[in-house]
C-alpha cells in the first residue's frame, strides 16, 4: 500500500482515538447516582485571586456510595471550596464542618435518570458525528492523492479501510453508551 495511504489511515485512526477518549472522559461527567470524585472535575476554586482547579487545593475521596469528602490542604480554603462548589451548580449542596467539607449525592428519581440517559445519548451521537468528519476528511485526502498519480484501487482499497475503522470506533461508542446507560438505570 502507498506510503501517502498508510499516513492517512494511521492519522486518521489516531484522531479518531481522540474523539473516542473525549466520548470517554464526557461520559465520566454524567453522573449516574454514585459519589465520584471526577463529579468535581472542572471546578475552579478561587486560591488566593488565582483561579486553581480543586484537586489541587484539596484531597477528593468518597465516604461511601453516597458521600463525597473534600479536605482542604489549607483550613483558610474551606469556605472558598464551599463558595466553588455552589457557584458550579451541579446539584450538589456542600456542608463545612470546619474541618472538612462533605457532599451527600442525593439519589436520582426515575425522570432524571432518563434525562441523564439522553445526556448521555447526545454525547455518543456527538462522538459519532466527530467520526464521520474525520472519515470524510480521510476520504478527501485520499481523492487528493489519486489526483497525484496514485492508483485508483489503491485509494478505493484506502477508503475501505477508513469505512473499516470507522465502524470499528462506532461500534465503540455504542458500547460505551450501552455501559452507561446500564451505569445509570441501575437503582
Amino acid at each position: 500500500m502507498n506510503e501517502d495511504i498508510q499516513f492517512i489511515l494511521e492519522d486518521t485512526k489516531e484522531q479518531m482515538e481522540k474523539a473516542l477518549s473525549h466520548l470517554e472522559a464526557e461520559l465520566v461527567k454524567v453522573r449516574a447516582g454514585k459519589a465520584n470524585p471526577t463529579m468535581l472535575e472542572g471546578i475552579q476554586v478561587d486560591y488566593y485571586g488565582t483561579k486553581t482547579p480543586l484537586h489541587q487545593v484539596a484531597n477528593i475521596n468518597t465516604g461511601d456510595a453516597r458521600t463525597l469528602v473534600v479536605q482542604p490542604w489549607e483550613k483558610s480554603m474551606l469556605t472558598p471550596i464551599e463558595k466553588a462548589i455552589m457557584a458550579a451548580n451541579i446539584g450538589l449542596n456542600p456542608q463545612n464542618d470546619g474541618i472538612l467539607i462533605r457532599i451527600l449525592v442525593p439519589a436520582l428519581t426515575e425522570e432524571r435518570r432518563k434525562d441523564l440517559v439522553k445526556k448521555a445519548k447526545s454525547e455518543v451521537e456527538n462522538a459519532k458525528v466527530s467520526l464521520r468528519g474525520l472519515r470524510k476528511e480521510a476520504n478527501e485526502e485520499l481523492k487528493k492523492l489519486q489526483k497525484n498519480n496514485v492508483p485508483e484501487d489503491a485509494v478505493k482499497e484506502g477508503e475501505t479501510k477508513v469505512q473499516q475503522l470507522t465502524d470499528g470506533y462506532v461500534v465503540k461508542c455504542d458500547k460505551h453508551l450501552e455501559i452507561k446507560e446500564k451505569e445509570i438505570m441501575t437503582v
